[in-house]
């Protein structure tokens, strides 16, 4: 257990090399030069653990040799070994397996931001929405409530002219008087 995570360390490590890969000059002019490290393909026909103590090394199940890693492209080409068959940094994890949980992994972080994003939104969306509809919908309910009221003023208003122009209107204080013809 513990050398696995020794090889995950130096896994990490070499990915925090190549992240540093655009450093000032100033700091490469003070840094010390790295000692000569063994060639990969001395390595050949012992074990993946020896070769990939190397962290630049690549090791290839099918004919158990030790190659130096491509880096010129991201993936070893299928001539060179098969991704099934290759190892890089750790024993335990070929390269197809490797390209599968990153995808998945990246997969389900893209698919949390949307839908937190979405979510969010959406609840933003929600809360505020009632407040301004609410408010409108009361102005819009006051509008026809006064606007009514006006009709129904100007209504009673020409019932009244009418009622006075053929004397239909009393001007007493009982409304429920009894009418008489004449």
């Amino acid at each position: 257990m513990g050398a696995r995570w020794v090889r995950t360390l130096r896994l990490l490590g070499l990915v925090l090399l190549w992240s540093r890969a655009g450093m000032t000059e100033a700091f490469l002019a003070t840094a010390t030069p790295p000692a000569p490290a063994q060639a990969c393909s001395e390595f050949s026909q012992r074990s993946c653990e020896e070769c990939l103590r190397n962290v630049s090394c690549l090791w290839c199940f099918t004919n158990n040799t030790c190659i130096d890693y491509p880096v010129r492209s991201i993936l070893p080409p299928s001539s060179l070994c098969s991704l099934s068959n290759a190892r890089w940094g750790v024993c335990w994890i070929n390269f197809e397996a490797l390209i599968i949980t990153i995808a998945v992994i990246a997969g389900i972080i893209l698919v949390s931001i949307a839908v937190c994003c979405c979510y969010c939104c959406y609840c933003r969306r929600r809360f505020k929405r009632p407040d301004e509809e609410e408010e409108q919908l009361a102005r819009k309910r006051e509008e026809r409530r006064l606007q009514s009221l006006q009709r129904k003023h100007e209504r009673k208003q020409k019932h009244d002219e009418i009622r006075k122009k053929y004397g239909l209107l009393q001007e007493s204080d009982n409304p429920y008087s009894r009418f008489e013809n004449e």
